[in-house]
């Protein structure tokens, strides 16, 4: 129940159409059941010429004792009793038909709009959280749960519900029919009803644990799909296709599996209530025999009680499926909750103040890092470290040795486990987060574009830049001839992941959109790491503009392109070892040193001695 009120409570806005929608259901399912009371009326009165012609009373309003007329109901140039009842059947059924409609549309209505919500909010949390989130969690099953997850709660909350109401509200009024007609009876009939609904729940139970394991069945289908698929080169380089072949196979025989225990359980609701319902007719009709026979109930009477009862049991039958179905959406939206419960450890302090201008230094104060639930002590040890304003520094080790996690701490995509990160004497932590990532530009080795044009790409962090400044950062990234010799220049699309360009062209665009936020810190990760020579010396001038007149700090594995930093820090197992320019490092025979021989003095492995 705590989840349901949880799922219903995204609905709050839209609380005024979804008041509207019960009553225009109300409206409905009182139609509804008027069908069942104008049965009486025909086999006494419009099937049987030999009645008395009096007034035709309908029902009674409980608590008041006015009685309610047929005649009261149509338009007084009418006195036929079978026009009078063939005009109130067809405006009982137009009133019905009216207010379904417009009861359907607005609880629609609501359920869309607050699933949309949800999915919203969901994307939103998911986009909040910090590195470690997406590191414990693959895509794929991201992806599966914000799309196929909410779509299960999207069933539930609009088309399910809409009925829920329909059904509901034709229970409750045809269940007043049968007790106005004869409540003895209608008590006796009724008395089956929780042999019915007792296991409808308990099979209600099983469908929610079904769909979980079937939801996660569709996670890992949904992994294996974007990894192929992202991953194709790969695929196709090691000859794997059957390899994924069979893993997809296993993984979707896994979620028929799922589906079809779901769609056996979901079964059984439907075939417990006709077998009760057929119980309960034979019943009735053994009774009806005798009370007709003692003049206690006209046929007419017993018809329009038989109908009423016929008419509520495919309610209830409706009532059962959608409960399971509601059963399934709780299932679905387990995994959406969790991500919603999660907390933030990447998240504003309270009375963060927001950061407008670099002006000093960056310092690392006693820094030690170590990853969530790591079992290999610290990364990072003790980091002292001072980054003037203007100052190029380049960060060098070997691999593992903690180089981009250090970096990483600056925009607080982790948060230190020891020690601080200051930014002109304000630890990163107090400071907005959306303020400190704005002062700072980020240039990776794995750059990542997105299948949308060049322009939209290099102003994807200016959404609001215009072309010509557009134009003035490809120029500067030294990226615009080729951009104009595209298809349709700054208009045309690159693919995922900028699949239509060459390695050189993405870092180049990298640049550009970097150089258009003009974030005065700067970070260069491996930057020119995949690049063969041509393209990395028309890489590194145009990181060179780029770098100028800012604060960088540079991580490379090749020691050529760090010479001409200020000064060269170097990490070994989460220390700084050493500290100096090219040539006093290289002179000092310690680390530095030795990764220079490596990279310069021995021989290419690939030629024979």
């Amino acid at each position: 129940m705590k989840d349901l009120w949880r799922l219903l409570g995204y609905a709050r806005p839209y609380w005024a159409a979804l008041l509207g929608s019960v009553l225009l259901m109300a409206l409905a399912g009182a139609a509804h059941a008027m069908i069942a009371l104008l049965v009486g009326p025909v086999f006494d009165r419009v099937l049987n010429p030999a009645s008395p012609n009096v007034p035709v009373q309908l029902f009674t309003i409980p608590g008041l004792g006015v009685p309610i007329y047929l005649h009261q109901l149509v338009p007084p140039g009418i006195r036929n009793v079978w026009t009078m009842v063939a005009f109130a059947i067809l405006s009982t059924f137009l009133i019905k038909g009216a207010a379904d409609y417009a009861g359907n549309y607005l609880v629609n209505y609501v359920g869309l709009s607050a699933v949309t919500d949800l999915r919203q909010r969901v994307f939103d949390k998911v986009l909040r959280h910090g590195f470690e989130f997406f590191e414990a969690h693959s895509t794929g099953r991201l992806i599966s749960s914000i799309m196929n997850d909410i779509e299960k709660v999207q069933v539930a909350t609009s088309h399910m519900l809409a009925d829920f109401l329909r059904q509901s509200f034709a229970v409750v009024w045809l269940m007043a029919v049968l007790i106005y007609n004869d409540w003895k009876l209608a008590l006796v009939s009724l008395t089956l009803l929780p042999f019915v609904l007792l296991p409808t729940a308990r099979i209600g139970q099983r469908i929610r644990r079904t769909t979980r394991r079937a939801q996660d069945a569709a996670a890992e289908l949904t992994h294996i799909l974007q990894e192929a698929l992202a991953g194709y080169q790969v695929v196709k380089s090691f000859g794997a296709e059957q390899y994924e072949s069979r893993r997809f196979r296993a993984a979707a025989r896994r979620l028929r599996s799922d589906n079809l225990r779901y769609v056996a359980q979901q079964a059984l609701a439907s075939p417990l209530i006709e077998f009760f319902g057929a119980v309960t007719i034979v019943g009735l009709l053994t009774y009806a025999r005798n009370q007709i026979k003692a003049g206690a109930m006209t046929t007419g009477q017993f018809t329009s009680f038989v109908i009423a009862l016929l008419m509520l049991y495919e309610p209830v039958k409706r009532l059962t499926g959608i409960h399971n179905i509601f059963q399934q959406a709780l299932g679905a939206s387990q995994k959406v909750f969790e991500y919603l419960a999660r907390s933030e450890p990447i998240r504003n302090r309270p009375g963060a103040q927001p950061l407008t201008r670099f002006e000093r230094a960056i310092v690392y104060d006693g820094v030690s890092f170590r990853y969530p639930g790591s079992t290999n002590g610290f990364l990072l040890d003790n980091i002292r470290l001072e980054v003037r304003r203007g100052e190029v520094l380049a960060v060098v080790g070997p691999s593992g040795a903690g180089k981009t996690t250090l970096v990483n701490l600056l925009p607080r995509f982790y948060d230190v486990t020891a020690g601080a990160v200051l930014i002109d004497g304000r630890d990163v932590r107090d400071i907005e987060l959306s303020s400190l990532r704005r002062l700072i530009g980020i240039v990776a080795q794995d750059t990542f574009l997105f299948n949308d044009t060049v322009a939209n790409n290099i102003r994807y962090g200016r959404p609001d830049a215009g072309m010509e400044e557009i134009r003035e950062a490809a120029r500067n990234a030294l990226a615009e001839d080729f951009i104009l010799g595209l298809p349709h220049g700054y208009d045309t699309v690159i693919g995922e992941r900028g699949v239509k360009l060459s390695g050189g062209q993405r870092q180049r665009i990298a640049i550009a959109r970097a150089l258009l936020k003009n974030a005065p810190i700067l970070i260069l990760d491996e930057a020119t790491s995949h690049l063969d020579a041509e393209s990395e010396l028309l890489v590194q001038r145009a990181l060179a503009n780029l770098m100028a007149g800012r604060t960088v700090i540079v991580i490379a594995h090749r020691l050529s392109t760090v010479r001409r930093a200020d000064r060269i820090v170097v990490l070994e197992r989460g220390r700084i070892v050493e500290s100096g320019r090219h040539e006093e490092l290289v002179a000092a025979g310690g680390v530095y040193q030795r990764l220079h021989e490596l990279q310069f003095l021995e021989p290419d492995p690939l030629v024979n001695p």
